[in-house]
């Protein structure tokens, strides 16, 4: 993080996911109570005046639980993990959806990646919220939370809403203040008036038993728990758990942002359905090495890496594999200078006794990451686009 800009951490929680994602689908149910849940819920069908049908919560039978609702159902008392019978007393008429976990997925994908078009620094905190690191940017809170929830509606036509503060505790708790749809921006400064105020399960970390133990104490709110004596909370809750809630009730929370490992090494082959012969089969070999170039393009953008060096896998016809690397003084990730570096390995293959190949492959080692290119805008050294097979 740079220390020219102070820390700024956002919280982007995706708002009433897993139903939402349905109602791209089911458009008509718009407004209305509706739940996802239970391994035996029936999926909608057609009926005979051309409307799809829905199953209704009411007619529920069975040991599922909600997996999510709307906020039309919430307003019925209806949240996630609850039974669905449960659910059925509270809500009866609203509608039951089966879940599609492999929808939700896709969506996830989407919108984390719209997010990382404006800051890549992120931490996945499961598939609808993430952390996302906004230090390093110039422009104010206010534009980039802006900017956050465009890009992720643009790419999905979903809601979400984000905090920016300045750590991961006080986000979470902010993106929650105005949903749905919301922006909330706070400093360390606005938590006597807005964080105080909240009731002490607001803070992620503070489970039931604690939760409960707080109340039997009298302490209901943050602000109750962070005006009380340190010894006290000691007392009854032991040193390390006690210094924890004196912090983090008064906002302070120095957890550093937990990215995705980064990938050593990002390759691509493929192995043909017969032998290619070097100069017979040129343009096919040509060909595939374009489309191996091609997709490693789109790998480095998708972990946001670029590459210092470039190697090429090539598999004789008698099985023997050689390798070869070059390395270049910018790092790289653009089909064009893929293929150039690649062009210029596959010379210092030796072809003298082998002409053919059942097996080619590409490779970018030495990853960097793109936050941390500065010289990213500038162009590869031009290298000779002479055709490699000429041997």
């Amino acid at each position: 993080m740079s220390n020219a800009w102070p820390r700024r951490i956002a919280h982007l929680d995706m708002d009433a996911f897993f139903a939402s994602v349905e109602l791209l689908r089911y458009p008509e149910l718009r407004g209305l109570p509706v739940v996802v849940g239970g391994r035996t819920t029936p999926p909608p069908v057609m009926g005979p005046d051309g409307q799809r049908q829905f199953a209704r919560l009411g007619a529920y039978t069975g040991r599922g639980v909600v997996t999510t609702s709307t906020y039309e159902a919430r307003t019925f008392g209806v949240f996630s993990a609850m039974g669905l019978m449960k659910a059925a007393q509270l809500a009866p008429d609203a509608y039951l959806l089966p879940a599609d976990f492999e929808s939700y997925k896709h969506y996830s994908r989407l919108f984390k990646a719209a997010v990382a078009t404006v800051s890549d620094r992120i931490e996945s905190r499961g598939i609808d919220e993430i952390y996302i690191d906004l230090s390093h940017l110039p422009e104010s809170s206010e534009i980039l939370a802006q900017q956050l929830k465009a890009r992720v509606f643009d790419a999905t036509g979903l809601y979400c809403s984000v905090g920016i503060t300045p750590n991961k505790l006080l986000s979470k708790i902010a993106s929650d203040l105005n949903k749905p749809n919301g922006i909330t921006i706070l400093g360390i400064e606005d938590v006597p008036d807005r964080i105080w105020p909240l009731s002490i399960n607001k803070i992620n970390g503070v489970g039931p038993k604690a939760y409960a133990k707080l109340h039997a104490l009298g302490l209901h709110t943050i602000g109750e728990v962070a005006q009380t004596a340190p010894e006290f909370l000691q007392e009854h809750f032991g040193l390390s758990y006690a210094s924890w809630l004196a912090q983090v009730c008064q906002g302070h929370d120095e957890r550093p942002m937990v990215y995705a490992s980064q990938p050593k090494s990002i390759s691509r082959e493929t192995t043909f359905e017969r032998n290619l012969h070097i100069r017979r089969d040129r343009a096919q070999l040509s060909a595939v090495f374009d489309a191996l170039c091609a997709r490693l393009e789109q790998d480095l953008q998708r972990q946001h890496v670029r590459a210092l060096t470039i190697g090429v896998k090539v598999r004789y016809a008698d099985f023997k594999t050689v390798t070869r690397d070059v390395s270049v003084e910018w790092p790289i990730w653009q089909q064009q200078a893929l293929q150039q570096t690649a062009r210029q390995a596959l010379r210092r293959v030796p072809f003298d006794q082998q002409l053919s190949v059942r097996l080619l492959g590409i490779k970018a080692s030495n990853l960097r990451d793109e936050a941390d290119c500065v010289q990213l805008g500038a162009e590869p050294e031009q290298l000779s686009l002479d055709a490699f097979w000429s041997v």
